[in-house]
């Protein structure tokens, strides 16, 4: 039976630090293939070009590349072209309109599909939080709020940007006082691995990101620290 990969990054940096292909490589290797099949899946920045552009830029040399549009629809067969792949990587942007848009064309089940098949998934804040049961996003309007219907691959609630937003981290300690389920924290250059649902590591792109367990017990917001490798040479 195929592992099954999540690898849930905090913020990716793929527009800001183009040059940065740690991240990349990491995800390469986890496919296990020499020249993989990697797609993008940029719905929730509404397929935008820039953003595509970016992605492939990061990639390229790595294997071969492509992306898959919802808003002009070019690729017929999605279920076909995505269970082609061996690593699949979500882009950022508006979660709730992403989820939405992703039941409608029946990419909810396709993408359980290929996780279950052991397709490498991963991606960058909305690309991160759309795997877990409920996360933090600011998908429906300037102010923070709890996201309670994501695909729920990984168990518990996910927050991005934990470092570069400062509403991020108030915000999810009071969403979690309010019920919300207890997960994991990442800031930008950071992400979260997870195997067959199970938390593995904790990796970053950036020397001194973090990545951290954050809960509710009795009342008192628990943050507990993750190892965090960084994947480049710090010599």
């Amino acid at each position: 039976m195929s592992i099954k990969h999540i690898v849930a990054f905090g913020g990716d940096k793929i527009a800001t630090e183009p040059e940065n292909k740690l991240s990349a490589e990491y995800i390469v290797g986890l496919t296990g293939k020499k020249h993989p099949r990697i797609a993008f899946i940029p719905t929730a920045s509404g397929d935008s070009p820039a953003y595509i552009e970016a992605f492939q830029k990061r990639y390229s040399g790595f294997g071969e590349t492509s992306w898959l549009g919802l808003f002009v629809r070019e690729i017929k067969d999605i279920r076909s072209f995505l269970l082609s792949q061996d690593a699949i990587y979500v882009g950022g942007g508006n979660t709730a309109n992403m989820l939405a848009i992703w039941r409608v064309h029946g990419v909810d089940k396709i993408l359980r599909e290929a996780y279950d098949a052991g397709i490498v998934l991963c991606g960058s804040s909305a690309g991160s939080i759309c795997w877990f049961e409920c996360s933090v996003t600011d998908s429906f309007g300037m102010d923070l709020s709890p996201l309670n219907d994501g695909l729920g691959f990984i168990k518990g609630s996910n927050c991005p940007h934990y470092n570069s937003e400062p509403n991020r981290q108030p915000q999810y300690h009071s969403f979690l006082r309010a019920g919300l389920a207890g997960g994991y924290a990442a800031d930008d250059g950071a992400a979260l691995h997870f195997e067959d649902g199970i938390f593995k590591e904790a990796i970053a792109s950036s020397p001194d990101a973090r990545a951290l367990k954050v809960e509710l017990h009795e009342s008192e917001i628990v943050e507990t620290p993750l190892l965090v490798r960084f994947l480049g040479d710090r010599s």
